[in-house]
């Protein structure tokens, strides 16, 4: 996958390091991202917190992030254009792929929502191994989608993930947060698998819709799958997820709870506190009593 297609050249030593790059900050942000959002998440939900949605919507609520890449890839193909006396194409994706990139943005706005929800009722350690069987759902909908065969490697990962959930299941009571009733616990852990279903599924049509720009020529530059058209795939994907929550948040008037005012807290003394105020109350009583009573 290169930045940009290069109408047909090879790639050269710097476009391969490139690319080496572009890749390995990429799962460096993922696993900072991911590890650290399940922390805060879970950090949210056990201070109090219960807006869903508004979990869900921080997802992929940076992807305004994605503009500038996106926009350097413009200017890129824009002054080649002008080199070469033709119009600037202003998106590499093609309607149909971008149609499909919003479709795609709807089911991770759903996954998000479930996975936000069953979080609130389960620690981070038990979320992330449930989320984590997205490995059985995938290689099932990659079959199913892509025609991906399945390995005997991936067999076996499969059995150790269905596994965990099973041992998981096994021992509900030892590893409930304090708070959370069996019933919510159960909520939580069916919201979490079914959050995993659908990631499962939403890789392997990712992939599908890879290949079907890569069939259809992937913007104009060949049939490679360039770094700046999955970026923009990504955009859009991110923009219709986060308006997803968005609208979800509205309905539920999490807009509302946000920009309401707290209400100002009374003084209620109790334990020592009272007992102070007690005697203050008492000394000044006598004083005053003092100062009424005529002298001898």
């Amino acid at each position: 996958m290169d930045v940009e297609a290069s109408h047909g050249s090879p790639p050269t030593r710097s476009k391969t390091t490139m690319h080496r790059l572009l890749v390995a900050i990429n799962c460096v942000m993922l696993a900072f991202g991911v590890t650290g959002g399940q922390l805060l998440s879970r950090l949210y939900f056990s201070k109090g917190g219960h807006r869903q949605w508004l979990s869900g919507w921080l997802q992929t609520g940076g992807w305004p992030l994605l503009l500038p890449p996106v926009a350097a890839s413009y200017v890129r193909r824009r002054g080649r254009a002008r080199d070469q006396s033709t119009p600037p194409v202003l998106l590499l994706t093609q309607p149909r792929i971008l149609l499909a990139a919003a479709g795609l943005g709807l089911i991770a706005g759903m996954d998000n929502f479930l996975y936000a929800w069953g979080l609130e009722f389960l620690p981070v350690s038990t979320s992330a191994i449930l989320v984590s069987t997205q490995l059985a759902f995938t290689v099932l909908f990659a079959f199913l989608v892509v025609r991906q065969r399945v390995t005997v490697a991936t067999a076996n990962a499969v059995a150790l993930l269905t596994a965990g959930a099973v041992v998981l299941a096994l021992h509900v009571s030892s590893d409930r947060p304090a708070g959370v009733t069996g019933s919510q616990y159960w909520l939580g852990f069916a919201l979490t698998l079914g959050a995993a279903v659908l990631y499962g599924l939403f890789l392997p049509l990712v992939e599908l819709t890879y290949k079907l720009c890569a069939a259809a020529g992937g913007g104009g530059g060949g049939s490679a799958v360039t770094y700046a058209l999955v970026v923009e795939m990504q955009l859009v994907i991110g923009f219709v997820a986060t308006a997803f929550c968005t609208i979800g948040m509205i309905v539920n008037k999490d807009f509302q709870a946000i920009q309401r005012p707290h209400a100002p807290q009374t003084i209620n003394p109790t334990g020592a506190a009272r007992e102070t105020m007690r005697r203050h109350v008492e000394a000044r009583i006598d004083s005053g009593a003092d100062r009424l009573t005529p002298g001898e």
